[in-house]
């Protein structure tokens, strides 16, 4: 049974249960309309008005209209409750699998399915930690401070999917990891003190993991290749790669081999510049001292 009739409540727009369909996910979209016209079959099979089946999960009438109208994805509890309000006999809780298909928006199950298939990653990050290192506490803070501000449901969407992206560290045979990271970014509190030490702590705990290199470049290094932005590699098992850099190739995706080895030539170059593994464990020890 869902949180909002546990609390006797209705749910506010702030907590609806589901998360907003990417409009450029044109698979996506026709999944959550398929999803949604089943549940309103099912619903109308019943003799069941949408007022009467909201009150009875504990959420709004107009929530249900929009998710059986195809506006939102429906949340797994959303299904599990419908399936038992309806007696559908685990008919509607079936479709949790398709919607959990495309709970997440389009570039990053994209992204998510190019990480799953890399036999090596490289990633340099100058404005942000990257997502594979983050906290879900950090995700969120981040995704809180973009303007305009994401709707609450939309934020917890996409730490889910940011969450995620990170069951790479448990693929088996696990892939090589390296990442860079810019001494700027750890010093930043984002999310207050504590989410800031269970950050560092994090990227500890990653850093030490046999398949990954993880690096801090430090601020007193004036120039190195990197000033343009993020730079990303990804090499596949067949010797394939492609690779994406802000300051290179108008940051579009690339795969010819000779502009890869340009961001390979890069990318090298950072990692050089940048303070060893070892050391820069260390480096982020003291920062977590200092807290």
């Amino acid at each position: 049974m869902s949180a909002g009739t546990e609390a006797g409540r209705l749910i506010s727009e702030a907590d609806e249960p589901g998360w907003e369909v990417d409009p450029d996910d044109e698979w996506g979209v026709a999944v959550v309309a398929t999803v949604g016209r089943q549940l309103k079959l099912r619903r109308e099979a019943v003799g069941m008005r949408a007022a009467e089946f909201g009150k009875r999960l504990g959420y709004g009438e107009d929530m249900v209209y929009k998710i059986e109208g195809g506006k939102r994805i429906p949340r797994p509890e959303y299904l599990d409750d419908a399936d038992r309000v309806l007696g559908a006999g685990g008919l509607i809780s079936a479709m949790k699998e398709d919607v959990e298909k495309v709970r997440y928006p389009k570039k990053v199950r994209d992204l998510a399915d190019m990480e799953a298939k890399a036999v090596e990653i490289g990633i340099y990050v100058c404005n942000s930690i990257n997502g594979l290192l983050q906290t879900p506490e950090h995700a969120r803070a981040a995704f809180e401070s973009r303007q305009p501000p994401y709707s609450n449901a939309e934020v917890e969407r996409l730490v889910a999917a940011r969450v995620a992206r990170q069951s790479i560290f448990e693929r088996d045979p696990a892939p090589a990891l390296g990442f860079v990271l810019e001494e700027t970014l750890l010093r930043r509190p984002l999310g207050g003190t504590m989410v800031w030490r269970q950050q560092l702590e994090r990227l500890l705990e990653v850093g030490r993991l046999r398949n990954v290199t993880l690096q801090v470049m430090p601020t007193h290094v004036e120039v190195h290749p990197g000033l343009d932005g993020r730079l990303e590699l990804l090499k596949f098992v067949d010797g394939t790669a492609t690779g994406r850099s802000d300051g290179a190739f108008n940051g579009r995706p690339v795969s010819d081999p000779r502009q890869v080895h340009i961001l390979e030539l890069r990318y090298g170059t950072i990692r050089a510049q940048a303070l060893p593994p070892r050391e820069s464990l260390v480096f982020i020890e003291q920062l977590l001292g200092e807290t």
